[in-house]
């Protein structure tokens, strides 16, 4: 007999330690990341109340609809939209947006006027990581007479959809620096702003698993920003995904990653920024070291 939990919302099936380590054996293999068993009874809800809403009994027939037929790819990507979704807000990270606009002023006065500076957001939630990033660029680069574009990518489409929006509720704005609140922004009515034109014409939204970044033709970045990604992945897979995002900077670029995600790790074209606020790295200039990491 299947035994039942109750939560604040509804009944659900509990999850036991064989269903567990087989759900979250299938969510590292088709997005990589690494569900701890703290995290079962977030695992456990997510999975009861989908279960609930497409009539599915036991953690066993909504696996077997998941892995099976193409119907299963569609649930599974609805799936995935609830597991991933995580907490992102405006300029998350102030320490680490200060040194984003600080590269990016001393970059407007060196790079060819033609020049299209370009920042990529991985995992990028529902969009304010990569307009945060559109509001640092748009206050530096039309001054140097210079183009600029954004892109956040993220695997759920259900915070894609919220991103290419870019409207959000008003209490936001009380993580937005002053000096972009009246023009970064518009007032929509039923306490919602909306992010301005110029700047959602900037930005691109794209459905991406960094499992398989291979895929995107993504490369040329100026800042790669990845922060509070890597700890949901194995450290291995932290080092894949990292030698991954090097290959897709500009020399002179910058990657951005979160403190503590990936202690003493090394690459051969970078070179880390020596810092107790944040963890970045610059990509090296020299053919020689590029040459070194190849062989």
């Amino acid at each position: 007999m299947t035994n039942f939990v109750r939560t604040g919302i509804s009944t659900v099936p509990e999850l036991d330690d064989t269903q567990f380590v087989r759900w979250q054996a299938l969510l590292e293999e088709r997005t990589g990341m690494c569900l701890p068993r703290q995290r079962r009874s977030f695992l456990q809800t997510s999975l009861g109340l989908r279960m609930l809403e497409v009539g599915c009994e036991s953690y066993q027939a909504y696996y077997e609809k998941i892995v099976n037929g193409s119907s299963g790819a569609i649930e599974w990507s609805t799936l995935v939209d609830r597991l991933t979704v995580q907490e992102t807000r405006f300029f998350r990270d102030p320490d680490a947006f200060e040194f984003v606009e600080q590269y990016m002023r001393t970059t407007a006065t060196t790079v060819a006027p033609n020049t299209v500076f370009e920042c990529w957001s991985v995992g990028c939630s529902s969009g304010e990581e990569a307009y945060s990033m559109a509001m640092l660029a748009d206050s530096i680069f039309p001054g140097h007479g210079l183009r600029y574009a954004v892109t956040g990518t993220d695997i759920s489409t259900i915070v894609l959809r919220k991103a290419r929006l870019g409207r959000y509720l008003s209490r936001a704005l009380n993580w937005v620096p002053d000096r972009y609140r009246a023009t970064a922004f518009h007032d929509v009515g039923n306490n919602l702003i909306e992010v301005a034109d110029d700047l959602r014409k900037r930005c691109c939204f794209s459905q991406v698993n960094i499992l398989n970044l291979s895929a995107f033709p993504l490369h040329s970045q100026h800042v790669i920003y990845c922060q509070n990604v890597l700890i949901y992945f194995r450290r291995w897979r932290r080092r894949e995904i990292l030698n991954a995002l090097v290959e897709r900077l500009v020399p002179g670029g910058i990657l951005v990653i979160g403190l503590g995600e990936m202690v003493d790790w090394k690459h051969p074209l970078l070179e880390p920024v020596r810092s107790s606020r944040v963890s970045a790295f610059v990509r090296k200039q020299s053919n020689t070291t590029e040459e070194a990491a190849r062989r």
